[in-house]
């Protein structure tokens, strides 16, 4: 559960240090739990903070639900992990990690979503754009953009002009038969959805390919899909105001991640 008091000089407040995971529960369990809680343990390894036990975080995660009273139906419980106390860009010797947890009501996904293309980059020369950083503010912003072009959700490209990703979510696409999803090394979080939908599609005999690719890709391309935890494996209604035809493959692959 949330601490009485996040104290002022909390570096996650102060600085975005630190990491969090967002996952979904459903009459009160958790999904996916040890792949997100083994993902934040790799983003720790990167930012240098010592991971929480396995115990604190479960059971934070747990006290969070049943404190919001949300044992039954849908939830998005949000792990948040800072590095404690602090000011200034050099983390005190004694710095001891901040764990705490919140859930709120989460809604069935709503069917196809329309994406805008945004202009604010996803970096990807930085670690933080490989992990669930507390540092979000271009997400934020690219999410904003696109709801103001009236979609749903941005599609961003990273700093070379390549398509990275949405603000929230992993971005996959499906031509001739084949689906495609931007590489890791193009800035892009190593999602657990995009990790199970890789793996239907392999399943389903699709050939999979992580590629680096400019937005033309998308002009040929029969589909394209989002994926994150909350949504499950999401077509796309539309790109820039450019509609997409049903595809059945789209919608066999989205049918494997509910």
């Amino acid at each position: 559960m949330i601490p009485p008091m996040i104290p002022g000089d909390d570096r996650g407040l102060l600085l975005g240090d630190g990491l969090f995971e967002t996952l979904l529960a459903v009459d009160g369990a958790l999904e996916d739990v040890e792949a997100h809680l083994n993902r934040m343990d790799r983003g720790c390894a990167v930012l240098g903070i010592d991971p929480p036990a396995r115990a604190d975080a479960l059971a934070a995660l747990q006290g969070a639900l049943e404190s919001a009273g949300l044992m039954m139906g849908r939830a998005a419980a949000r792990l948040t992990l800072t590095a404690g106390s602090g000011r200034g860009l050099d983390r005190p010797a004694d710095a001891r990690p901040r764990l705490f947890a919140m859930a709120a009501p989460a809604l069935a996904p709503r069917g196809p979503v329309r994406l805008a293309t945004v202009g604010i980059r996803r970096n990807e020369t930085s670690p933080v754009s490989k992990l669930k950083s507390l540092s979000y503010l271009d997400n934020v912003l690219a999410r904003v953009q696109a709801r103001a072009a009236g979609a749903d959700e941005a599609l961003m490209l990273n700093t070379k002009g390549e398509l990275a990703c949405a603000a929230a979510a992993n971005l996959f696409w499906i031509a001739g038969g084949r689906l495609f999803t931007p590489a890791l090394e193009c800035g892009v979080l190593d999602g657990i959805m995009r990790a199970r939908l890789i793996g239907a599609a392999r399943s389903m005999g699709v050939e999979v390919a992580e590629v680096a690719s400019g937005p033309e890709a998308l002009e040929g391309a029969d589909a394209v899909l989002i994926t994150s935890s909350l949504i499950g494996a999401a077509p796309a209604e539309s790109l820039d105001g450019r509609r997409f035809a049903a595809s059945p493959l789209a919608e066999a692959l989205s049918s494997r991640c509910r």
